[in-house]
């Protein structure tokens, strides 16, 4: 569908204020080059649905920041639903301060690592400089485990997010919405996930900003559905998208070992991840509130 209007990349506060109001979330896909990118935002306009596409400072570094903008833009003036591009995962200021420059509307810095002073004050940083220039922040409270890109926290690095903690901390930095480490992982699990739902209503009692949940790919869809009902407004998939892409990639060569052309072979790999987006989608409930 293309709008009469040319649209263009936005912000997340928009679309999550509305996601709070309606009970639902935004997915937010983590996006590595053109053909994820097209699967992500073509599903998205289908069922009329805002969407964030994420980029890791490892997908920056493999696609470029400016090509990313360059095809956010193309899209945003196709399609007729909110697109956010979104850094995920940064933890360095200047980087983000760079690509904001570069037209990223909504970015996560993520100083969970740091102890929780630094985190404060590296986060309000970006805060000034992002809202300055009409960007919306995330940053993370608690630390999950598990592999994403090029970050890899060990299990017992990883905390829980304090309730009384959150609050504070959102007081102090003045950020968007918070990502909240309540038992989700990156990556895949090596058994069921255990969410501590108890956590995450007691984190909503006390915040009242969008909260997000990450590490959501691999876990049990009816589970993701209570965080929601719960107060989760955004939800990132990642390893979700990427599995189903790979596999069909590879029965493709499997099938047809002197295939050359990427035009061939990365069709079947767009088509199985399509499925995922359309699937995490109406489990986010954001289809229809484009």
């Amino acid at each position: 569908m293309t709008s009469s209007v040319v649209s263009s990349i936005v912000n997340t506060r928009d679309m999550f204020q509305k996601a709070q109001i309606g009970s639902y979330a935004i997915p937010a896909f983590n996006i590595h080059n053109l053909e994820t990118f097209q699967v992500v935002v073509e599903t998205a306009s289908e069922l009329k649905s805002p969407v964030i596409l994420a980029s890791t400072p490892g997908t920056i570094s493999y696609s470029g920041g400016d090509y990313l903008v360059a095809i956010g833009n193309v899209a945003a003036a196709k399609y007729d639903v909110p697109i956010a591009l979104h850094l995920d995962h940064f933890e360095s200021i200047e980087e983000i301060k760079k690509y904001i420059d570069y037209g990223f509307k909504s970015a996560m810095i993520d100083a969970s690592h740091l102890p929780y002073e630094e985190n404060i004050k590296l986060v309000k940083q970006v805060v000034e400089y992002a809202h300055a220039h009409g960007v919306s922040v995330e940053a993370e409270l608690g630390r999950l485990g598990g592999v994403e890109d090029d970050l890899v926290v060990d299990e017992k690095d990883s905390k829980f997010t304090n309730p009384l903690q959150a609050k504070e901390f959102v007081e102090l930095t003045g950020i968007d919405s918070l990502a909240v480490a309540i038992g989700t992982a990156h990556g895949l699990y090596k058994g069921e996930p255990k969410i501590d739902f108890e956590r995450l209503e007691e984190i909503r009692s006390y915040v009242d900003i969008p909260l997000v949940l990450h590490g959501a790919s691999d876990v049990p869809e009816e589970m993701v559905r209570r965080t929601i009902q719960m107060g989760i407004c955004k939800v990132n998939i990642a390893t979700d998208l990427k599995m189903p892409f790979s596999d069909a990639v590879k029965e493709y060569f499997r099938q047809n070992p002197d295939a050359n052309d990427p035009r061939k072979y990365m069709t079947p790999g767009k088509e199985a991840m399509k499925k995922v987006v359309i699937d995490k989608i109406m489990m986010c409930g954001s289809n229809g509130k484009a």
